[in-house]
């Protein structure tokens, strides 16, 4: 893969995650009602919404910079146990396996993500 095609990629994979988490994380800080009947599904307090919501946009600036390369590791961290824990919330409360598969995918998504930002890395520390 050519350098070029892992600039393009990583940005348009971040990018995508970012527009994917901020609006989640506006309708957590807005307590959006789908998301209050998704987290009494779950057995969640409401109030977990605004403190997820406000997380998740953090870690959007955090995911967007590359100038502090340990936020951003723990921005992905982040993301990664919010999918775990969607997963595991979901398959605990005896969901369908319809129900399952947005966070799956979304997890999978996120680690595709994160492959190539240590691509570009690479690619940057050899320029």
């Amino acid at each position: 893969m050519s350098a070029k095609t892992i600039k393009i990629t990583y940005w348009i994979l971040t990018a995508l995650l970012a527009m994917a988490m901020a609006g989640d994380g506006f309708g957590g800080v807005t307590r959006q009602q789908a998301g209050i009947d998704v987290l009494k599904h779950l057995g969640y307090p409401i109030y977990f919404m605004v403190i997820m919501g406000t997380a998740k946009l953090l870690g959007v600036i955090a995911i967007l910079q590359n100038k502090y390369k340990a936020v951003k590791e723990w921005a992905f961290a982040g993301f990664s146990f919010t999918f775990f824990g969607a997963i595991a919330s979901r398959a605990f409360v005896g969901d369908s396996t319809g129900e399952l598969i947005p966070p799956i995918v979304m997890l999978a998504f996120l680690f595709t993500t994160y492959y190539f930002w240590k691509k570009y890395n690479q690619l940057k520390s050899t320029e």
